[in-house]
């Protein structure tokens, strides 16, 4: 079978990540000449690459502005996969419920190798994510401390050292807003939710991560007890929407 090669500008883009990290580039310098001048050094029309650079925006390889520039971005597998589930879940409500079992294994399976990595700082950070989140639901109004949330589940797995665990992890929160569910009003709830992400943050602190363990493996079986199935929201504008 033969093999498929990738579009003339993802080949470009390839082999420029290769020249900046070989040459140690810092990643915010990563910046590619304009389009007319990867034209002439791919032999390729402008029309045709700019088709290219929307699916490279899309896959989160580059970001493009006018009279900025055209800057590549470290490799994250959350831009494909979080596009792609957003359709999903537009499209069938059912998909999120398959999206959510996987993200339950996944954070089961990882937690405690993720965990075990956490510095001293992290730990901190935790608990600063649970004491913010207690000060909004005693505020009056009460507050949804859904940004809490997301930087809660997400700092726990931010050490391991897989791109991948860590975008199919950060793609779920994207979908969750997308589905609606940081708008999620049940006080009960949201405190019995707060109660097991700090459990979880007493054991690591102690040490216990198997307690930790434990905490989150009841904690990940809430969502499925939710009856309230928020209504799926308008999608926000595509990566391409914006012309370059």
């Amino acid at each position: 079978m033969r093999r498929r090669e990738l579009p003339v500008l993802l080949q470009y883009i390839v082999r420029k990540y290769r020249e900046f990290r070989n040459n140690g580039v810092d990643p915010k310098s990563w910046r590619l000449p304009p389009l007319h001048q990867i034209s002439q050094q791919l032999g390729n029309s402008v029309p045709n690459l700019r088709e290219q650079l929307a699916v490279a925006r899309a896959l989160g390889f580059v970001t493009a502005k006018p009279k900025v520039g055209i800057y590549l971005q470290p490799y994250s597998f959350q831009p494909p996969v979080s596009l792609s589930l957003r359709v999903a879940v537009s499209i069938d409500r059912t998909y999120f419920d398959q999206y959510l079992d996987l993200r339950r294994r996944l954070e089961r399976e990882y937690f405690l190798e993720a965990v075990q990595a956490l510095t001293e700082e992290d730990k901190q950070y935790l608990r600063q994510l649970v004491e913010a989140a207690w000060a909004k639901l005693n505020d009056d109004p009460v507050r949804i401390p859904h940004r809490e949330h997301r930087e809660f589940h997400l700092t726990i797995y931010s050490r391991l050292d897989n791109v991948f665990v860590q975008g199919l992890l950060a793609s779920f929160w994207d979908a969750y807003e997308t589905v609606g569910l940081n708008r999620y009003r049940e006080l009960d709830y949201l405190r019995t939710l707060w109660e097991h992400h700090e459990a979880i943050v007493d054991a690591i602190m102690a040490g216990d991560y198997e307690k930790a363990y434990e905490v989150l493996d009841k904690h990940l079986g809430m969502l499925e007890q939710r009856k309230e199935q928020p209504s799926t929201p308008p999608l926000p504008p595509l990566p391409w929407d914006e012309e370059f």
